[in-house]
């Protein structure tokens, strides 16, 4: 088994906030997250698969192919925007790491199926000190 991993990198603005909560309330579990004027970060996504080597290529995975579906069907959605209210993938959900970690997975997971690998996990940083690891 071997594993290989491909960085891409964006940029969003996102309000940790639930609709149901107060604005105190709200502030008082996500505090300056929960800024009602929104904030946002510089995110690095790592997106490693697993799988064995294809003798012939020599590949685990074409990387320019693992490249094109990531930006196709992530960054090229979520890139300077509103995680909130401009990603159709995040509609009706907060909008953390977490999550947002959880919804790539799902996005990318059957993808890189078809493609004759397995994802092994999504990293996604949102900020130098703060990232997230999902394994499915």
């Amino acid at each position: 088994m071997i594993y290989i991993t491909r960085r891409e990198s964006f940029n969003a603005a996102h309000k940790l906030a639930r609709p149901d909560w107060s604005d105190e309330e709200n502030t008082a579990v996500f505090g300056k997250c929960a800024n009602p004027n929104w904030h946002g970060h510089n995110y690095q996504l790592f997106v490693t698969v697993k799988g064995e080597v294809n003798p012939e290529t020599g590949f685990l995975v074409d990387l320019k192919w693992l490249k094109q579906i990531i930006n196709q069907y992530v960054i090229d959605k979520i890139d300077h925007k509103n995680l909130n209210l401009d990603v159709d993938f995040m509609q009706g959900v907060l909008a953390s790491t977490e999550n947002l970690a959880i919804a790539i997975w799902n996005i990318l997971n059957p993808m890189i199926a078809e493609g004759g690998a397995q994802l092994h996990s999504i990293k996604l940083y949102e900020t130098d000190n703060n990232y997230v690891e999902y394994f499915g």
